[in-house]
């Protein structure tokens, strides 16, 4: 079942972190407490999960989805949310999958971790802006997965 609704987009504490509050009981509507959501924030498709912090649900709103959208602390979006039933896969890079490769421990670390911290590791290395520097982060991620290590 599909949520509509405007939302205020709030700051997490004095962190550089954003979330919104969904207007509604997330356990009524999804059937659960902590539920893997599709969500479109002004037009940005995004795949996360609400969360309970103390007595209220969220969903973060990460600073490229706000640079991306134009607005921040404060400013109104529309979201859309639906829950999110599909399997979650990262899909590994070629290069970074051949090094990982060479480790059976960082494979199985790699393997053993959630979407979201494989997603981390992904990101982390497709978004270096030179070869070097890809390289360099392909070479430290299997070093940290060896030790079992995740990337934050």
């Amino acid at each position: 079942m599909k949520q509509e609704y405007k939302a205020i987009i709030k700051q997490h504490e004095k962190n550089n972190a954003a979330y919104i509050e969904p207007p509604f009981d997330v356990n009524e509507v999804f059937g659960s407490k902590r539920v893997k959501v599709k969500a479109n924030f002004d037009g940005i498709e995004y795949r996360g999960s609400i969360v309970r912090m103390g007595d209220c649900y969220m969903i973060g709103l990460t600073k490229e989805i706000r640079k991306a959208i134009g607005k921040d602390y404060g400013d109104e979006i529309l979201v859309t949310l639906e829950k999110d039933e599909e399997e979650r896969i990262v899909e590994l890079p070629e290069d970074f999958e051949l090094s990982m490769n060479r480790s059976e421990k960082a494979i199985t670390t790699f393997h053993s971790f959630s979407y979201t911290a494989k997603k981390e590791y992904v990101n982390w290395i497709t978004s270096a802006k030179r070869e070097d520097t890809r390289k360099e982060r392909i070479t430290k991620a299997v070093e940290l997965l060896s030790e079992g290590k995740k990337l934050r």
